[in-house]
């Protein structure tokens, strides 16, 4: 049997409504907004896994999430000591599919197995009250009903899902109707009528919602259990079948059997929480001034009132200014009344239909070795800050288009040019020539620093003929 509840935690979203912040190689749920009541500045998907740390959970949650998010998942979890099975989609495939994957995980491993499906992206700071949820559930989903957690509203939001609560169960209660984000007017009667949010958080047996999805949607079924029939482990992580998983259609979970299934249960929930789905979100979990300011990082305010500012990396100065979303990060700006924060997402499909790189990467990019930054660029140079962790390797690898200098600012990185290997220490350089096969290394306890400059006629990262990675990576990875 299952120790408890094995979580679900699914993080495949691209969270684009908090561009500039939240990007495609980094999305919202690898970031950290404002100050957590717990203590300590967690990304939101090591919030989602320390609630489900102890009782009554599994300690071992089912991670759901993309190929190209793997290291970002390994390493968020690797700093806060928790251990998962971590599924990789190889394509977005929505939610249903994700559950379906993750719940056929959590029955190889005990047959009874109740399963909590998770959002990485979600703020509850009241991880008690979470947990506590969880428990009062547990009796109506041994049952075999599919329960749905629901946010007593405080507000007639249009952006959320709504549920109608029915007949009261063992402790949960039947869900009468589900809405989907509907027009002001019709979510100011549902909050005066007691209809709930719906979280797109769930607590059911797995086998019970894989029967439903059976009847329900048996394409998707079909689909995911020959992907994970399939599956295989590639370093700490168990890839999806390919050819399979993309044949599942994209459904979410909600529409795919939630909202079809006659097993829907609603427990409602006092706890706060947030999707934080958009900067006006984000807003609400600071703490801000006497005049309803909320900053992070470093701000001037005069006249002021009302303002989200997130700026960690400069001092933003605000005169005169009211109800004003201002995000600026060392490559973007964003101003905009808080009143237009919904219309993020559609600035960034125009920024990416332009070829705009700014709408999808960001100047610090995560390795699994650690990162590069890009400090400068310009016609056939480029100049990066790299940081190579304790123990981290660099592929054996070579560039067709361009040659690197290496100076070593802190640390000792044992450097592999040409078949030579040798250790630079601080102030110490290499030059590795277009075309020469080189490693990079760090064999020290103490990160090793160094800045590192590109010249050449194409500088893409994929520019890169790997002959050797610990990692398993591709090109441009």
């Amino acid at each position: 049997m299952a120790a408890g509840i094995i979580p679900i935690i699914l993080s495949g979203g691209a969270g684009t409504r908090l561009w500039p912040l939240s990007r495609a190689a980094r999305p919202k749920q690898f970031l950290s907004f404002g100050r957590e009541e717990a203590g300590g500045r967690h990304s939101l998907f090591q919030q989602a896994a320390l609630r489900c740390r102890g009782l009554p959970f599994d300690p071992r949650p089912v991670v759901v999430g993309a190929d190209d998010h793997r290291f970002l998942l390994a390493e968020n979890l690797a700093r806060i000591g928790i251990a998962a099975d971590i599924l990789l989609e190889p394509a977005p495939r929505n939610t249903c599919a994700a559950v379906a994957a993750g719940c056929l995980q959590a029955l190889a491993r005990a047959p009874d197995a109740l399963v909590a499906v998770l959002a990485a992206d979600h703020h509850i700071p009241e991880g008690g009250a979470f947990a506590q949820a969880m428990r009062e559930a547990a009796p109506d989903a041994r049952d075999g009903r599919l329960v749905a957690f629901g946010v007593r509203p405080d507000r007639p939001a249009t952006g959320y899902g709504y549920i109608l609560p029915g007949r009261r169960l063992r402790r949960a209660m039947a869900v009468e109707r589900f809405v989907e984000k509907p027009a002001a007017a019709r979510a100011e009667r549902f909050v005066a009528e007691s209809w709930l949010w719906n979280s797109g958080n769930f607590l059911f047996r797995a086998d019970a919602f894989l029967d439903e999805l059976a009847r329900l949607q048996p394409a998707i079924l079909d689909a995911v259990r020959a992907a994970h029939g399939g599956a295989r482990p590639d370093l700490d992580f168990l890839r999806l079948d390919e050819a399979s998983f993309t044949a599942a259609p994209a459904v979410a979970v909600d529409r795919a059997v939630m909202e079809r299934t006659d097993r829907a249960a609603v427990l409602p929930v006092g706890y706060r929480w947030s999707d934080v789905g958009s900067w006006d979100t984000v807003g609400g979990m600071i703490d801000g001034d006497e005049a309803g300011n909320a900053v992070v990082g470093e701000a001037a305010l005069v006249a002021a009132s009302g303002n989200l500012v997130h700026s960690p990396d400069r001092l933003t100065a605000l005169v005169g200014v009211r109800d004003t979303v201002v995000v600026s990060t060392r490559d973007c700006l964003l101003v905009m009344p808080k009143a237009h924060a919904g219309d993020v997402g559609g600035l960034v499909e125009r920024l990416a239909a332009e070829g705009r790189p700014e709408a999808v990467e960001t100047l610090l990019t995560l390795r699994p070795w650690g990162s590069y930054e890009r400090l400068d660029r310009g016609d056939g140079y480029q100049v990066k800050r790299t940081v190579v962790a304790p123990g981290g390797v660099l592929s054996l690898q070579k560039h067709a288009h361009r040659a690197e200098h290496w100076v070593v600012v802190t640390g000792e990185a044992e450097v592999t040019i040409g078949g030579q290997t040798r250790t630079l220490l601080p102030g110490q350089s290499a030059y590795v020539p277009q075309g020469t096969v080189h490693r990079l290394a760090n064999r020290g306890a103490e990160p090793a620093v160094l800045i590192e400059v590109q010249t050449g006629s194409y500088l893409g990262e994929d520019d890169i003929v790997r002959l050797e990675d610990v990692y398993n990576r591709k090109a441009g990875e």
